[in-house]
């Protein structure tokens, strides 16, 4: 029986991989047959000292044992390809809709014929330029403008997508992933560098701006946005969010975690309760905006949409040199919570400089690192604290290097054996496993009988080995835009508002976002569609899929 079902399976077709740049056989990235990629096909764009001006669209399907896999081939010097955005134009057998939101669309497209994309890898570029007033030529061959809320990486609807190793910068959005109201899920943002990037004078776009059911950032290194733009930096609106082992520094907020406005299943999803928030480091300066290093809840207005739920804080290093106030955390209303242990929270400024909530919420204390003197709220305190009293105080945390911004715990630090067990409820999906290394990096986190207080676990000099996802050293960025009749950093108009936010279903217009929704890790889900010859082959991974659905929070 077995041996008749794989001679009635049909043949599978042969994986492509397309080669682009300079003396390859595709010229132009507007060579690739988008439109008809299959699974396990491979377009690898090579660098070369000019950027690829061009955009495009993913709308294709690979599955979980082939891939799409868009992948950067690095320069000489480790330089990523660059794809700009400005004076961009798009192969004309494409044909899709809102044009004008991204460089790199994913989902939602007439030519190739609509689908759900899925099981795409998009690694190893540098994309940037994608924000007005810059220009670009359509498929029809009419110029356009982007929009104020366009990204380097526009996903309008996908599931498991893994983003890893990208550059993403001078954009209106970084990153921009809409739910397509529950359809988008499965998401991996991975070990990619988010900058610069915002409208002047705006606070409505984002170094990245997500909704998704089942969504990860790890190892991602983001710093601060354009001049002139109070956007925040990571801003999500997603069930099943986990943030790990990242670097976030400066913006408004450095994470703003509030309500799926527009998506009535992402607030109805069984994990849109419960956000894990671990092993990051959050770095406030001076004049960086906001003095709140995190919002937690919503912001719609509708308050029986916000999270209504339990932020789990732990293990971070959360570093501010404000002089002035800081905030650490806002909780919407009372009915949001957070547990709170084993944090590094330091301030440079004095103790009492630094308050634990703004006004509301329930929070739990235990097992921090703080100066003394720190207060519950700089204004009125309506929400609950409580404290066992085991937080450890001191001048300072002992870092190894403050000033160079080594975080890592020095030998004598009064962090070191000093942390709480971690809380049941974040077990065994998020345990401590990695720690990050600047940047964009990892290693795996030391193991002894007690944890440290704070993101870094202390490891003897040479004890630890760095990890990096594709085996060498992420590309690095080609610098300043180049000129192209627009100077980088002056805009036309205001920003719009938050109304074009992840969650709607998508529209025939530049304004509609296409809605928001994802998860990382593996992809558990057996490909729709499949002939039975292959449900067969493929039935022999199911033993090696149940393990790693068990152990999907550790994935990296």
């Amino acid at each position: 029986m077995l041996s008749s079902l794989f001679a009635a399976a049909p043949p599978l077709a042969r994986a492509e991989v397309f080669e682009v740049g300079d003396g390859m056989s595709y010229a132009a990235i507007g060579d690739v047959p988008w439109e008809s990629l299959m699974p396990g096909d491979t377009v690898r764009i090579h660098w070369r000292a000019a950027p690829y001006n061009e955009k495009w669209v993913i709308g294709r399907r690979g599955t979980e044992a082939a891939p799409i896999t868009i992948q950067g081939v690095a320069g000489p010097g480790g330089e990523r390809p660059v794809i700009d955005g400005r004076g961009a134009t798009t192969r004309a057998e494409l044909d899709f809709r809102n044009e004008v939101r991204g460089v790199i669309k994913v989902g939602s497209s007439n030519r190739p014929e609509d689908t759900l994309p899925g099981y795409i890898i998009i690694e190893g570029l540098e994309i940037r330029s994608g924000r007005a007033p810059f220009n670009f030529t359509n498929p029809d061959g009419s110029s356009a403008t982007y929009s104020d809320n366009a990204a380097a990486i526009y996903v309008e609807k996908a599931e498991f997508l893994t983003i890893r190793n990208c550059a993403l910068h001078d954009s209106g959005n970084g990153l921009f992933i809409g739910s397509f109201d529950g359809e988008t899920h499965d998401i991996l943002v991975e070990s990619n560098s988010l900058y610069d990037n915002g409208i002047s004078g705006s606070a409505y776009q984002h170094n990245s701006y997500t909704a998704a059911i089942d969504i990860t950032f790890q190892f991602n290194h983001y710093g601060p946005l354009r001049d002139g733009c109070d956007g925040n930096n990571l801003k999500d609106r997603s069930a099943g969010l986990v943030v790990r082992h990242n670097w976030v520094e400066s913006g408004n907020r450095q994470l703003d975690l509030v309500d799926a406005e527009d998506s009535a299943v992402l607030v109805g999803h069984p994990s849109y309760g419960e956000t894990f928030v671990y092993g990051n480091v959050l770095v406030e300066h001076e004049g960086d905006g906001n003095s709140q290093i995190i919002h937690y809840g919503g912001d719609s207005g509708t308050e029986g949409d916000y999270r209504k739920g339990t932020l789990h804080l732990f293990n971070n290093t959360i570093v501010s040199t404000r002089s002035g106030n800081t905030t650490l955390l806002r909780l919407s209303t009372n009915e949001e919570s957070a547990d709170v242990r084993n944090n590094v929270v330091y301030v440079t400024a004095s103790g009492d400089r630094l308050a634990m909530l703004s006004e509301n919420g329930d929070l739990t204390l235990m097992h921090n690192w703080m100066k003394p003197g720190r207060s519950d709220s700089h204004g009125t305190l309506s929400g609950s604290i409580t404290d066992d009293g085991s937080g450890v105080s001191g001048a300072a945390p002992g870092f190894v290097d403050e000033a160079g911004q080594d975080y890592h715990l020095a030998l004598g630090s009064s962090c070191i054996d000093a942390a709480a067990t971690l809380n049941a409820a974040v077990l065994p999906d998020h345990d401590l496993s990695e720690m990050y290394v600047r940047h964009q990096a990892r290693e795996a986190r030391p193991v002894d009988s007690t944890l440290d207080i704070g993101a870094f676990e202390y490891c003897a000099p040479g004890m630890c080995t760095t990890v990096r996802p594709d085996g060498g050293t992420p590309g690095l960025d080609s610098g300043t835009p180049g000129p192209d009749g627009s100077v980088p950093g002056v805009d036309s108009g205001t920003g719009s508002p938050d109304g074009s936010t992840p969650g709607a279903d998508g529209g025939s217009t530049g304004t509609d976002d296409g809605g928001c929704g994802c998860r990382v890790v593996v992809a558990s889900s057996p490909e729709r569609g499949r002939s039975w010859g292959a449900i067969v082959v493929f039935g022999v991974l199911a033993l090696f899929r149940v393990g790693r659905r068990a152990r999907r929070g550790r994935r990296s």
